[in-house]
């Protein structure tokens, strides 16, 4: 099985996007998707190092619908700074410290930073073991440096290591 599929959670994140992407079930799409998921992670297995192995899922999908509503919180209070005249933000940069070791949990935890509107996590810096993260608007470096360690980087750490 490992020979098919080196990289399973990969393969089946590029089948379900290709699925998503098309808004279609049929043959042709299915065929397609599971040709890229068996493929594309062939192909870079060079590039790719160990494969991902989560060992707590449910943590994961809890992440994940905590992630999704910070997004949407987070787009509504982008668009109110955006668009109200009287909107006055006060950008910072907020350096957050670090527990979490692990590569892919690093990229992962700078990745859900900067999707979130209004955040970008500029640099990852190992060697301190700390996040630099511009704030759009932000009253309060430490409470938004520990809401990161509370909401994203705590359950990555559960997962990773």
């Amino acid at each position: 099985m490992k020979r098919w599929l080196p990289h399973p959670v990969l393969s089946a994140l590029l089948a379900a996007v290709w699925l998503l992407l098309q808004q279609s079930l049929a043959l042709p799409q299915l065929l397609t998707a599971a040709a890229l998921a068996l493929l594309v992670p062939r192909l870079l297995h060079g590039f790719l190092g160990e494969p991902l192995r989560l060992r707590r899922w449910t943590v994961a999908l809890r992440l994940a619908a905590v992630l999704l509503w910070d997004i949407v919180v987070a787009n509504v209070t982008v668009a109110r700074l955006a668009l109200s005249p009287r909107a006055r933000p006060k950008p910072a940069w907020v350096r957050v410290p670090l527990r979490l070791r692990h590569p892919g949990g690093l990229s992962l935890l700078a990745g859900m930073v900067t999707m979130t509107p209004g955040t970008v996590s500029c640099v990852v810096d190992e060697a301190r073991g700390e996040l630099l993260v511009h704030a759009l608007d932000c009253l309060d470096a430490p409470a938004l440096a520990a809401d990161i360690q509370a909401r994203y980087e705590a359950p990555l750490r559960e997962i990773f290591e």
